[in-house]
């Protein structure tokens, strides 16, 4: 319910809301108050975001420290700006505890006597006195009375005093039965009266016990499943179903499939409360969200398969009996040109050869790329024997049995485009190799391309050295392993801690792939941790289990980083476990990526922070990357699905990614198991070491391509004749490209129309170039451009010049865009 009161001379309008986000659930107009106070920090381009959404006003809690007034303005990276109302001391449950006594013990009392759990004068007194607070905190003549919190039913007969308050009227107050958006149009009018001003991410710990506003920074790394299921699905659709799909409707005329996508974004959305995405409820909850995860991701993989499959059944050309199409599909927005690890299916009694006394069965194939150059690849190993389905709209599934040579080879994909192999099976008996030296293993635990030279030592640590610089980085890869005691919210670090190494455990390296495409080591480490903490002896146990760390080590030929997976079988309870990698970087500050931004922090902790009711910690949040530099060296580390890290405020400044944090604790409970999160878990990072500070694109980029990768499309005759579309598309094509400042987020159609959003991470003014010169003959024409807001309505700005093949779009500092196409 909210209420609010206002200042009329001498005279103020107190407008009293109600907690209720049912009405856009059964048809009314869902509102357009910005209503964000329980977030756990507030990213920096939120004011951005709002305002692209028509939002103009914001109710905020956690991450101020503004104790004394309850309205502020709050200007977002790009300078974008919201008038917003604080709320104060405990938040948006403020009014509950101060007028409703909703946090009152069951017993009070008064005079040695019990004291009655309700007074309808007690409450009209405390109601008069909250007014009078609200009023001493305010700028403008409007006071909000919010009553919202947590798992609490109407309570009659407090509104009963209130529904007398608001039929007496008041000398001093007047209060009505109200709204949030009723309550931020006064906040909006009366803007200019605002003079409290915050900038960008609102991340500060809370400073006294008289404001429970936590930030609750232990989320990032709370049941870390919950946030690589959450990047999986995400980048599922926004760089493989949506733009591929797209593509798919704007080159052969397929449906865009609206239906499906709005399906598939609506499980993801359903996981997307605090409580849920944060991994910091009950056990029941989140195993709740791993069906919606499934829903979410078999649709995404369903619309990819259908859209790839398509364009790749409508290249021109029949495939010849024997032979099959391979088709390589980039999602990135520029093009493709690297070492590339695919698949290729073969007939299972396809042609074969066997080394020396043939010892095995070795499938022979040769390629050739979309021009007909045979391309050399590196074999890097075989599965065989698999069942895979033929499906047909109309009839059963065809059952056929293949085998699977995966291989290394060099490619070049247009950019959200597709480029076509073609394999050829070999003469039958007869060997079908390509040179394997020299490969880039240049020792027994070392390896070497153009750009680095990587060691690997006896302790599971890697020496890496960038020979473009001459700078070297040790000891990295320590694994660091400590106690926590927290919950879902917080990594409760203990008073008789104890924190394990890795480097004390001796590594077993094996030489997996090695040629002149790819090398890598996998290192297998027993790490001896304490199985659990005795919460009697408020100590780690003196029992020990075997964390098995298993880490594949890779290098690429013409890589700027190395490529890490790490595979970890957690058999133990209550810790957190992190990697450190020493940049050596003299450094005083670091960058993170965050929403649609790049953020500068500070690597050492606030001077005060002893003095402080919440401890800052040096774990911050971050998207995908983490960089720290000097103007001569440093290490980049990006990841998926992976939000906590921190620089370390030690002389090596060494970057510390958490990987997990095992917790027994549950709100409300004696606690859960599934904290815990014990068994198999799979990581995945890139380390790239720095020359200076990193071209922030570049670095999107980067994290894009790890977190999406390439996908392929295998055809033979048959298939192509199931999945005809009666087009004819080039052997190679792309959808659109992007160069300059922006960084592209979402490629979509809405209506009869492309939205291609992009934005600025850098601090300095530019043009992006949207480009679509390699679409296939017969693509739908672009005719008009003209910049929509965030809600796809157009805005009154100057229209994009639209060319014959792209169009450039000038954006300001952080600035987000979306381009409408039609």
């Amino acid at each position: 319910m909210v209420c609010a009161a206002r200042r009329v001379p001498r005279h103020r309008q107190a407008q009293l809301c109600r907690w209720d986000w049912t009405g856009a659930a059964i048809g009314a107009e869902p509102s357009n108050a910005g209503f964000v106070c329980d977030l756990f920090g507030h990213v920096s381009q939120l004011p951005q975001i709002m305002r692209g959404f028509g939002i103009a006003t914001g109710f905020v809690w956690r991450g101020i420290n503004n104790e004394s007034r309850s309205n502020l303005l709050w200007e977002g990276a790009d300078g974008s700006e919201l008038a917003c109302y604080k709320f104060t001391r405990d938040g948006y449950s403020d009014y509950a505890f101060a007028v409703r006594e909703a946090g009152m013990p069951f017993v009070q009392k008064r005079d040695g006597a019990p004291m009655p759990e309700f007074e309808a004068e007690r409450c009209a007194r405390q109601l008069e006195e909250y007014l009078r607070y609200e009023a001493a905190n305010s700028d403008i003549s409007s006071l909000l009375l919010f009553d919202g919190g947590d798992h609490q039913n109407w309570d009659q007969p407090v509104y009963e005093v209130l529904r007398k308050r608001i039929e007496a009227g008041g000398k001093d107050f007047r209060v009505v039965h109200s709204s949030l958006d009723a309550f931020a149009a006064e906040l909006e009018r009366e803007r200019a009266k605002i003079k409290t001003r915050f900038k960008g991410e609102l991340r500060e710990p809370s400073r006294t016990t008289r404001v429970s506003a936590h930030i609750i920074h232990g989320v990032l790394s709370s049941r870390v499943w919950i946030k690589q299921a959450n990047a999986e699905c995400q980048t599922l659709l926004c760089q493989w179903a949506e733009p591929f799909a797209a593509f798919a409707a704007t080159s052969l005329g397929l449906e865009w499939p609206a239906g499906y996508l709005d399906v598939a974004w609506r499980w993801v959305l359903q996981n997307h409360p605090h409580d849920s995405i944060c991994g910091c409820s009950i056990d029941q909850v989140h195993e709740d969200m791993k069906y919606r995860f499934s829903q979410a991701r078999q649709i995404g993989e369903r619309l990819t398969r259908e859209a790839t499959t398509k364009l790749a059944a409508s290249i021109e050309g029949d495939i010849p009996a024997g032979d099959a199409r391979l088709v390589v599909f980039n999602p990135a927005t520029a093009p493709f040109d690297g070492i590339a690890e695919i698949d290729v299916a073969l007939p299972k009694d396809g042609p074969k050869f066997g080394e020396f006394f043939w010892f095995e069965d070795m499938p022979v194939f040769r390629l050739f790329d979309a021009g007909g150059r045979e391309v050399v690849y590196q074999r890097l190993g075989q599965t065989m024997d698999h069942s895979v389905l033929r499906l047909r709209a109309n009839k059963f599934p065809e059952h056929l049995r293949v085998n699977r040579v995966r291989v290394s080879l060099p490619l070049s994909v247009p950019a959200l485009g597709y480029t076509t192999l073609t394999v050829v099976p070999a003469e039958d008996r007869r060997p079908c190799r390509h040179p394997e030296v020299p490969g880039l293993a240049t020792g027994a635990t070392s390896m070497e391309n153009e750009a680095l030279a990587v060691w690997v030592h006896g302790n599971g640590t890697l020496t890496m050295l960038d020979k473009r610089t001459g700078q070297t980085y040790e000891d990295l890869m320590t694994f660091e392993d400590r106690a926590d005691i927290g919950d879902g919210w917080f990594h409760g670090p203990a008073a008789n801690d104890q924190t394990w190494v890795s480097t004390g455990s001796p590594a077993a390296i094996a030489l997996v792939e090695n040629g002149p495409n790819v090398a890598a080591f996998r290192i297998r480490q027993k790490m001896s941790v304490p199985a659990a903490f005795d919460f009697k002896a408020m100590r780690r146990t003196e029992e020990h289990t075997e964390l098995t760390i298993e880490t594949t080590v890779r290098l690429r030929r013409g890589a700027d980083h190395v490529e890490l997976e790490v595979a970890i079988d957690n058999s133990a309870r209550d810790h957190r476990l992190r990697v450190l990698f020493p940049s050596g970087a003299r450094a005083k500050s670091y960058l993170a990526d965050s929403a649609f931004d790049v953020v500068e922090r500070a690597i050492a902790l606030r001077e005060d922070n002893h003095l402080y009711n919440e401890l800052e910690v040096e774990t911050k949040p971050q998207h995908s990357w983490t960089a720290v530099f000097d103007k001569q060296r440093g290490l980049a580390v990006l990841s998926t699905g992976l939000l906590e890290t921190a620089v370390r405020d030690l002389p090596e400044r060494p970057l510390a990614l958490t990987l997990f944090r095992s917790t027994r604790r549950t709100v409300g409970t004696d606690g859960e198991p599934n904290g815990q999160i014990l068994g198999p878990m799979r990581f995945r990072a890139w380390l790239r070491p720095l020359a200076g500070a990193p071209d922030r694109g570049e670095m999107f980029a980067l994290a894009q391509h790890l977190a999406a990768g390439l996908r392929t499309v295998q055809l033979d005759r048959e298939d192509q004749r199931i999945h005809a579309t009666g087009k004819a598309l080039p052997a190679e094509a792309g959808f659109l490209s992007v160069s300059g400042v922006g960084v592209l987020t979402s490629a979509r159609l809405v209506g009869e129309g492309l939205e291609v959003r992009l934005f600025n991470p850098t601090e300095k003014a530019g043009k992006a170039r949207i480009e679509w010169a390699q679409r296939p003959r017969g693509s739908r024409t672009w005719r008009k451009a003209e910049l929509v807001d965030l809600d796809s309505r157009p805005l009154k700005a100057a229209r994009p010049e639209l060319g014959k093949s792209g169009l450039a779009v000038a954006l300001k500092p952080k600035q987000i865009v979306t381009v409408r196409l039609s």
